[in-house]
């Protein structure tokens, strides 16, 4: 099974030893959009949902995310993150999202921000759900990544 480095030769899965890596400094961006109704992106914008500040929470519960990604995506390596930032930019159609993650260690931060990416969508959804319940959350991928053996990626 070359190439999977999930997988040992016997075709288990297994967490990768990243213990001979250097350390080095790594950062991702990934991105993700929620669309939904003017009339939810409108109560979202004008702080009229009642549930609370939909943009705030979500930024929190990404931030939180990424910080728990080890505990959520089985063999994800747990990191020290350094920073976590999670941008909200919305518009009459929806929100997009894009978390920044960086750390120093020997495995990158791709899982982290994609993860953030994820839980912020998931926790607008579940903020706005009473003015919308037919949004749509999609398109969440990695954008760039830098630092490592594989050195940087930009999509």
């Amino acid at each position: 099974m070359a190439g999977l480095t999930h997988l040992d030769d016997k075709g288990a899965a297994r967490m990768v030893d990243v213990s001979a890596k250097s350390e080095t400094q790594r950062r991702a961006v990934a991105s993700g959009r929620i669309t939904m109704s003017a009339a939810a992106a409108a109560a979202i914008r004008d702080g009229a949902v009642a549930k609370g500040d939909v943009l705030a929470i979500a930024r929190i519960a990404g931030i939180m995310a990424a910080k728990r990604t080890g505990e959520l995506i089985p063999l994800c390596h747990p990191l020290p993150i350094t920073s976590v930032a999670i941008d909200l930019i919305s518009d009459d159609t929806g929100i997009t999202a894009t978390a920044t993650v960086t750390t120093t260690g020997k495995t990158g931060v791709e899982m982290e921000a994609m993860t953030a990416v994820s839980v912020a969508l998931l926790t607008i959804y579940d903020m706005a759900k009473a003015v919308d319940k037919g949004m749509t959350i999609g398109g969440v991928r990695l954008l760039e990544k830098t630092g490592g053996k594989s050195g940087d990626w930009r999509a």
